[in-house]
């Protein structure tokens, strides 16, 4: 097996499969391949030997692929990076299959928050709330959650085992890894006037989409919006601003802070609709992204947010390509609400309460409900 170096020259990427899991990436270009200084060839020297000796001569026989792996995530551990994930050059690469599965954590449990239609996971019965306890024989107990989804992911035709639980019972699954459409923001009307957008995920385009979908939903003539972020893992800071700003008209969004830099406030772009009433849904399944969105425009006093806390993840990261082909990402901000307030470890506090036990329908009704009072009160002050 060729040797292949554990990390040098790092060139910065402009995407990253991991980023719809869990990671909330910066969504631009922020510079080229970088040329190695002096000592970066010893210190891959020293990793290199390190693990060419190991591979070698350890009683137990282990994979250089996998000692490379396993010094990647011990880095980010030792970097104190939580959320920073690596994904091999598989994952990476334009023959990304996986199973469908979005997942969100739950204090230690792993939960199911979304399922992509037409996927294996659809195809195999699995639902929104299972526990995904183990993948191919490892446990997802404590383990990041983007390692896990980075586990799910392979080439398209081959197999994953999971298990999961559902009211107390285990069942065991093999799936077959296939091409997954990327989630599409999708447009309802719960009433006569009140539409409801729903935002799976902040891919590159979501932005677009919603402007749209607030477009379309004022053609039939709209009383109120509710804006469902309710299991949004996150994505691209620049989606959750062009998302945020189709209900703003200009001002403060977020505000990201990089190491040893000063801080940089990104607003509103074009005016967008500021007169409908608004409602956010959120559960402890909307994080990064999607907790950007909420908070700015509940700081912002645009929309009431109805739910339960957020999940509370209020970092950057920023993906890289190395050398191999591999996917690195790493955490390099740390960001605000307009309010100066971060979510990092707290979450978002809705304004109105809904127990996330409730069901769909409940939760939905209840904003309804909340739109319908909002109108009202407008109406009230003439």
């Amino acid at each position: 097996m060729a040797r292949r170096p554990v990390i040098r020259r790092i060139g910065i990427g402009v995407g990253s499969v991991a980023a719809l899991a869990t990671a909330f990436t910066l969504g631009v270009v922020a510079g080229a391949g970088s040329t190695p200084d002096r000592d970066a060839a010893p210190r891959a020297g020293v990793l290199d030997d390190a693990a060419d000796q190991i591979a070698s001569s350890s009683l137990r026989p282990v994979d250089r692929d996998a000692l490379d792996a396993a010094a990647i995530k011990a880095m980010l551990s030792t970097a104190g990076d939580q959320w920073g994930s690596w994904a091999d050059g598989t994952a990476a690469s334009g023959s990304y299959a996986g199973v469908g599965l979005w997942l969100r954590r739950e204090g230690a449990a792993l939960l199911v928050s979304q399922i992509a239609d037409d996927s294996p996971a659809q195809h195999s019965g699995v639902q929104v709330g299972d526990e995904l306890r183990a993948v191919d024989d490892r446990s997802t107990r404590g383990l990041a959650t983007s390692d896990v989804a980075a586990s799910l992911r392979g080439l398209p035709g081959s197999a994953v085992t999971l298990v999961l639980g559902r009211g107390g019972a285990l069942r065991t699954l093999t799936l077959t890894r296939a091409q997954v459409a990327a989630l599409e923001v999708t447009t309802t009307m719960l009433s006569a006037h009140v539409g409801r957008i729903a935002v799976p995920a902040f891919g590159r385009g979501t932005g677009r989409q919603v402007r749209d979908a607030v477009r379309a939903l004022q053609r039939q003539d709209v009383t109120g919006i509710v804006l469902d972020l309710r299991g949004d893992p996150g994505g691209l800071l620049s989606e959750a601003v062009e998302t945020a700003s189709a209900f703003l008209e200009g001002g403060r969004v977020v505000t990201y802070t990089r190491r040893d830099e000063t801080p940089r406030r990104l607003d509103a772009g074009a005016p967008g609709d500021t007169r409908t009433a608004l409602v956010v849904l959120v559960d402890g399944g909307t994080a990064s992204a999607a907790e950007v969105v909420a908070g700015a425009l509940q700081d912002r006093g645009r929309a009431v947010v109805v739910g339960s806390r957020t999940f509370g993840k209020g970092s950057v990261q920023e993906p890289h390509r190395l050398t191999d082909g591999s996917s690195l990402d790493i955490t390099v901000a740390r960001y605000v609400l307009p309010s100066g307030r971060s979510v990092e470890g707290v979450g978002i506090e809705p304004d109105i309460e809904v127990a996330q036990s409730e069901t769909g329908d409940v939760v939905l009704r209840r904003a309804v409900e909340v739109l319908t009072g909002l109108r009202a009160d407008a109406g009230g002050r003439g």
